[in-house]
């Protein structure tokens, strides 16, 4: 029988997830109740997904604003700390910036502009041409920044972060003053003593420091990276990937999750027969066209996957398969021909011109972003996603 379908992507409804929460059996319960449920048969090379968020909340991966401040304290002392390229975000930095002004006496907040990383605008492009600054060359005080550009409220949150960070600061008892660069080196007439928030770039970043003369340099993820006063930690990512969980504490990245998502595939196994590939995912690669937001606030966009999903696609372009080699040929005697040509391609595609046009990033990152577009970030109730026929071809 023919197969008229490709891929499917499923959220799949779970309880809501406690510290404690054997997890693992939670997620395969949830998937079998689902298939019965829907009436539906999992396969092989299927794949569950499952948000690190509540693998996180599942390890009580928490730590409070005092336990950031502790942190930053026995890394910088009393020196004043240059605090640059913060992404703009209530959700993702404001807490941790109130535990970073908690453990400091002075902060020098240097934003990038127009926009930051992920690509939250303070301003518009347009707007920095027609003052005709270069964001590249140029370093803004505050004062500057409010004669050229005034008041710009975020399009989304209403939020004007420049004073939502700057006040936030003096609330927990530091000084501040907010300057506004590109260059990291810019901090550095301010202070020699760094925190580099960005997330993609913070190895650039630190390295220009270090060559620059920098003293002290760290970056968010090196914040509780082990545990303190008690906390919740991540040896790899620190304070990246973290968000809000309440007005004085974060939800960290989660922790060992190659034994979870192992453990979850042996469970699926078991229960199923089946060879189910497991990952955990976090914030997907996709623009907003409106708001001209990359998601991306993530380190990684998965942290830990199973065997089967390492690697990229190998796939060939249909349509060009079509104009091309199969030029004059239609109807079945084209679709033989096109599907006798996928159960007949090289193992590895790369540089062919059969293979231009298909997407070159790793199978976790375009999982992934299925998955993040999938669940979404409100009230849907889908923490686990069920990926059927991802690694289906025309051919199947």
């Amino acid at each position: 029988m023919s197969r008229y379908v490709g891929t499917v992507s499923r959220g799949i409804r779970a309880p809501i997830i406690r510290e404690g929460d054997n997890l693992p059996a939670i997620v395969v319960d949830s998937v079998m109740q689902a298939s019965e449920g829907e009436n539906f048969a999992l396969r092989d090379k299927d794949i569950v997904a499952v948000t690190e968020a509540v693998v996180a909340r599942a390890q009580g991966n928490y730590a409070t604003v005092d336990q950031i401040a502790t942190d930053v304290k026995s890394k910088f002392g009393d020196d004043t700390i240059g605090v640059i390229f913060p992404i703009l975000s209530r959700n993702r930095f404001a807490i941790c910036l109130r535990g970073i002004a908690r453990g400091a006496k002075k902060i020098v907040l240097m934003l990038s502009y127009p926009s930051d990383e992920v690509g939250n605008h303070l301003i518009s492009r347009d707007q920095v041409e027609a003052a005709g600054v270069n964001p590249w060359r140029d370093v803004l005080s505050l004062e500057k920044y409010r004669e050229l550009f005034g008041v710009n409220l975020h399009p989304f949150t209403g939020m004007d972060y420049v004073a939502y960070y700057g006040d936030l600061i003096q609330e927990e008892g530091a000084e501040v003053e907010i300057i506004f660069a590109n260059e990291a080196v810019a901090i550095l007439p301010y202070t020699k003593n760094v925190l580099c928030c960005d997330i993609h770039t913070r190895e650039h970043s630190k390295r220009k420091l270090k060559d620059a003369g920098a003293q002290k340099i760290y970056g968010m993820d090196d914040l509780l990276t082990v545990s303190v006063d008690g906390s919740g930690y991540n040896p790899d990512y620190g304070l990246l990937g973290s968000n809000k969980s309440t007005e004085t504490g974060v939800k960290l990245f989660p922790r060992d999750c190659e034994k979870f998502v192992d453990e979850v595939q042996k469970l699926l196994h078991i229960r199923t027969g089946k060879q189910i590939e497991v990952m955990v995912y976090g914030d997907g690669a996709f623009k907003d066209p409106v708001g001209k937001i990359w998601e991306l606030a993530d380190p990684v966009v998965s942290p830990a996957h199973t065997i089967g999903l390492t690697g990229t696609p190998n796939e060939l372009k249909l349509k060009y398969l079509a104009d091309n080699q199969f030029a004059g040929l239609a109807g079945e005697e084209l679709r033989t021909a096109i599907t006798d040509y996928i159960k007949e391609k090289d193992g590895n595609l790369k540089g062919s011109m059969e293979s231009q046009g298909t997407t070159p990033r790793r199978l976790t990152d375009l999982i992934g972003s299925l998955c993040d577009l999938t669940s979404g970030s409100g009230d849907k109730g889908t923490p686990i996603i069920l990926v059927q026929g991802y690694f289906d071809t025309y051919a199947d």
